[in-house]
């Protein structure tokens, strides 16, 4: 008798259990369910491939850092080009600086710039600048946001004490009365009021910030001579060339970069105004890999052809068609969907899901017909994403509506 047959996927799987802790245990299969597939073979354009050869239309983009598309040809012929003169050489290449200049010329409030590998590194770099440039110690952030994984900003607890945020004040987002009130409650040592470029919590309904909330935090910030803080890791470049709260008209002291700046190339960015150079002079950040130049060649051919190719305009055009598409499924088959935020990174909840089983069934359904989406986390377009992938995932969308109606 023949044996039966183990999925490549579910082989990796097992193997990494033997190696790994808690197996591969990548928060991409985190809240789905053992359909989804864990290890990817390639990518191109708006798809990958899993290891068991299915397709599907992307719309997760390694959770934002592909905004351009997988193997866009301008930042492989950038890439290759770097590669073969060097990457990690010691200091950095010629590539840093321009890609500096790119930065500052680029971002309205940013008179300098300075590079790191992960969204992580960046948002803690600011919050040490700030610190360094106020000499104070308090740092208001917003109940529910994500700043990374780091202790003093990490979802988890475990491993992390009272004292890694001890000095990390909350607030609700969009919300100027409890963020007077928190700063208020450290008058005379706040050094820093940090928010996400729009209020992308996981689980629960996006909200783009409100211009007088954004007015409030910069206000605030001057009164108090903090610094204000944007964090535009999973934002930026996304919604505005130039931050996503230049489109509430408010500019940060300093905001951190990181997903989609290099087009899926490890890196990160702080840029900052000529109040907390000095600062940020003085501090001690590093890493090992910081100063490779390979994907400071990805960044600096990303920002020009998202530029030229004008993808803000092209993903906003890609995801109103989805949107439209999707809410007329879940019209027909008489289901509560619920999108919120900036249509070019959509999500997906429904009404009377606490559990998220119906988001769970909706997402299994459309993997099925061939699109990645996510039951609880924002997703994200590419510039190389096309109206035809748009109309698959709205195919997709109707089997999970169908699949939505048919638990009750």
């Amino acid at each position: 008798m023949n044996a039966p047959h183990i999925s490549r996927d579910a082989a990796l799987r097992a193997r990494a259990a033997k190696v790994m802790p808690g197996g591969p245990g990548h928060v991409a299969v985190t809240h789905t369910s053992p359909r989804y597939p864990q290890f990817f073979e390639r990518a191109e354009g708006g798809h990958v491939w899993d290891v068991d050869g299915r397709e599907y239309v992307d719309l997760m983009m390694s959770w934002g850092p592909i905004v351009l598309g997988h193997h866009h040809p301008a930042v492989d012929e950038a890439v290759a080009r770097q590669a073969a003169l060097g990457d990690c050489m010691g200091a950095p290449g010629a590539v840093m600086v321009e890609l500096a200049e790119k930065l500052v010329a680029r971002i309205p409030h940013a008179d300098w710039a300075m590079f790191q590998k992960n969204g992580s590194d960046a948002t803690t770099a600011c919050v040490t600048i700030a610190r360094a440039g106020t000499k104070r110690r308090k740092v208001l952030a917003a109940r529910g946001s994500y700043h990374g994984s780091v202790p003093w900003c990490s979802p988890s607890v475990v491993g992390v004490t009272e004292e890694d945020r001890a000095h990390v004040v909350r607030f609700d987002y969009n919300d100027v009365d409890s963020l007077r009130e928190a700063a208020a409650s450290v008058k005379g040592d706040l050094a820093a009021v940090i928010v996400t470029g729009f209020r992308h919590d996981n689980v629960r309904d996006q909200e783009m910030p409100a211009s007088e909330f954004a007015r409030a935090a910069r206000a605030l910030c001057d009164a108090e001579d903090a610094a204000l803080i944007v964090d535009d890791v999973r934002a930026g470049l996304r919604i505005h060339p130039g931050g996503t709260w230049e489109t509430v008209g408010v500019r940060p002291d300093l905001s951190a970069w990181s997903k989609a700046i290099a087009n899926g190339h490890a890196l990160a960015a702080v840029t900052g105004n000529d109040r907390f150079r000095k600062a940020a002079s003085e501090i001690f950040v590093t890493g090992s890999f910081w100063y490779a130049s390979v994907s400071m060649a990805a960044a600096i051919a990303t920002l020009d052809a998202l530029e030229r190719e004008d993808a803000i305009a092209h993903m906003v055009k890609l995801g109103t068609r989805l949107r439209a598409g999707l809410d007329a499924a879940a019209r027909r088959h008489g289901v509560g969907l619920r999108q919120t935020g900036p249509v070019q990174m959509p999500l997906f909840l429904f009404d009377d899901d606490p559990d998220f089983r119906k988001g769970r069934a909706f997402c299994e359904a459309a993997l099925a017909e061939g699109a990645f989406l996510h039951p609880r986390h924002n997703m994200f377009l590419c510039a190389m994403h096309t109206e035809a992938d748009m109309d698959r995932v709205i195919a997709a969308g109707e089997a999970g509506c169908k699949a939505v109606a048919a638990l009750a």
